[in-house]
């Protein structure tokens, strides 16, 4: 908890030291810095402490309360606020205390609950300022920062900043990005770059340099840029590589990795431009140096970024053994296509026009199998993945995630297409049984192998396929048997067989008596019944 600090001024010594025991200071936001006994001392104190608030008595010798306040407030000393505590109600002290702005004026005997309940009002305020104060300074130095960066700044401004930063004449100067990387994507749009972190990044300096060294700590949109001196760096064997591996010791967690970017130092901090410039092209080389998080531009710039598109074999290879299942293979041929991305030294561009191609074949598989995209969770982080700070690492794990699950999911719709296929089947057989059809036929016809035609319908409806052609047909024969008066080689050929008496024997096996026999009974059954009529 943030105490304010508060002086004491009041000439007698009993008054203050009962302020001091009545009131609990700490709970109502406060510490006691010092005391003093008349106005003089409490000018001289004030003019050194730079307390947060004045707590004093109106009458006192050498120099009054209301003469100390207007000292303070005209000659712009510091901005303490003012607390009268007098025994005096007289309505000209108020006046006058109101006209120098004093915060407020509480009458002897003190009333604990009053004072205490006037401090804690007085301390919410104080919060309040520094927010204030803090929003306001960030803007400032954030617009400072800028005009640096772009190289607008004037003697002027670097004068400050030089000052700010204690810099040295001698002084080389980096600039350095700190990015955190594979947030959740639930935590990652509102968290990368906010304050939280920029807050956890000037500790992790603080620590590293012992407090020895102030850095201006610039926000980037989703990373945090600082200058550093290199004479900080110097206590240390490869300084550059050091101190970003003691950064990430500093910042890294368990569910985030921590990218360290330096650029090429320049001599001055007019030139600081450049030393920006070259960290942003060190952000290029991100996925080179994945393991490591750590990019130095003077190493990194020695080997040229590559723009190249997938290779097409292993493009195909990769759908290929998505469609077909092959998840062992699949994950060998992902982990080489992520490795190819490190040894071809792709940029982060080039990664990012490589999964989209790999993304978007799937999706094109799935549209040929009207499948909804929309069902696969593992997508939309793959399609948004490029407006993330994600490692190679994180950045495998999730297209691995989209493969796999794509691959389960065309499996899924290709069990539903030979479903929607066995019916197809099913209804070409039911309208044309009274046709020369056969298994073979009917396979070739959908292209498909007979033998296996046989055993996906037998799984579908339990059945073989002849069974069902000839129950159909049997069922047919009955019908015309019943409502018309064919002949039965004329019955036989409209419900498609050839031979009348293969037509015969099939219709005994399956009724239990010859086609002339089921119709013979049905003339009897019909006349009986019109006898009992």
């Amino acid at each position: 908890m943030h105490l304010n600090r508060a002086i004491l001024v009041d000439d007698e010594v009993f008054t203050r030291k009962g302020l001091l025991k009545l009131i609990d200071w700490e709970a109502c936001g406060f510490q006691i810095v010092d005391e003093a006994d008349n106005g003089e001392d409490a000018l001289e104190l004030i003019e050194r402490l730079q307390p947060d608030v004045v707590i004093t008595d109106i009458r006192m010798p050498v120099l009054d309360g209301l003469e100390l306040i207007r000292r303070v407030v005209t000659q712009d000393i510091v901005k303490p606020y003012f607390i009268i505590v007098s025994g005096y109600d007289d309505f000209n002290y108020a006046q006058q205390a109101v006209r120098y702005g004093v915060h407020d004026f509480i009458l002897k005997p003190i009333d604990e609950l009053e004072f205490s309940n006037a401090l804690v009002r007085l301390s919410g305020r104080l919060e309040s300022d520094r927010e204030a104060r803090l929003r306001e300074e960030r803007l400032l130095s954030g617009a400072l920062m800028e005009s640096l960066i772009i190289g607008e700044a004037d003697e002027a401004l670097l004068e400050e900043w030089e000052r700010r930063l204690e810099l040295l004449p001698e002084d080389r100067l980096f600039y350095v990005f700190v990015e955190r990387n594979d947030l959740p994507l639930s935590k990652d749009e509102g968290e990368a770059g906010g304050g939280e972190f920029k807050d956890r990044v000037e500790e992790a300096l603080l620590a590293v340099t012992n407090g020895a060294q102030p850095f201006y700590l610039h926000e980037h949109r989703n990373r945090i840029g600082i200058i550093v001196p290199g004479r900080i760096l110097q206590s240390s064997q490869d300084c550059q590589r050091e101190f970003a591996r003691r950064i990430q010791q500093s910042l890294i967690t368990d569910n985030d990795r921590i990218f360290v970017y330096f650029g090429q130092p320049v001599q001055q901090l007019s030139l600081i431009q450049n030393a920006y410039e070259t960290a942003k092209e060190a952000l290029l080389y991100k996925y080179v140096y994945d393991e490591s998080g750590i990019v130095i531009h003077e190493e990194a710039a020695l080997h040229a970024l590559q723009y190249i598109g997938l290779e097409e074999s292993l493009y195909e290879l990769l759908l290929e053994q998505i469609e077909e299942l092959h998840f062992a293979k699949l994950e060998e041929t992902i982990t080489l296509l992520f490795q190819s991305f490190q040894a071809k030294l792709y940029a982060p561009e080039a990664v990012k026009m490589a999964i989209n191609q790999c993304v978007l074949g799937v999706v094109r598989v799935l549209s040929s199998m009207e499948g909804d995209q929309s069902r696969l969770s593992s997508l939309e982080p793959m399609t948004e993945w490029h407006d993330r700070n994600l490692s190679l690492r994180e950045l495998k794990r999730l297209f691995t995630d989209f493969a796999v699950e794509s691959a389960n999911y065309i499996s899924h719709l290709r069990k539903e297409q030979h479903k929607g296929g066995i019916q197809k089947i099913r209804n070409y057989i039911e309208a044309n049984f009274h046709e020369n059809i056969s298994l073979k036929s009917i396979a070739g016809k959908f292209y498909m192998n007979p033998v296996y035609l046989g055993q996906l319908f037998k799984k579908a409806y339990g059945v073989y396929f002849n069974d069902f052609l000839l129950q159909l047909r049997v069922n047919e024969a009955k019908r015309l048997l019943r409502q018309t008066d064919l002949r039965i080689y004329e019955v036989a050929e409209r419900v498609g067989f050839g031979n009348p008496d293969y037509f015969v024997t099939q219709f005994e096996k399956i009724e239990r008596m010859t086609p002339s026999e089921y119709r013979s009974r049905l003339m009897k059954e019909a006349a009986s019944e019109g006898t009992n009529r």
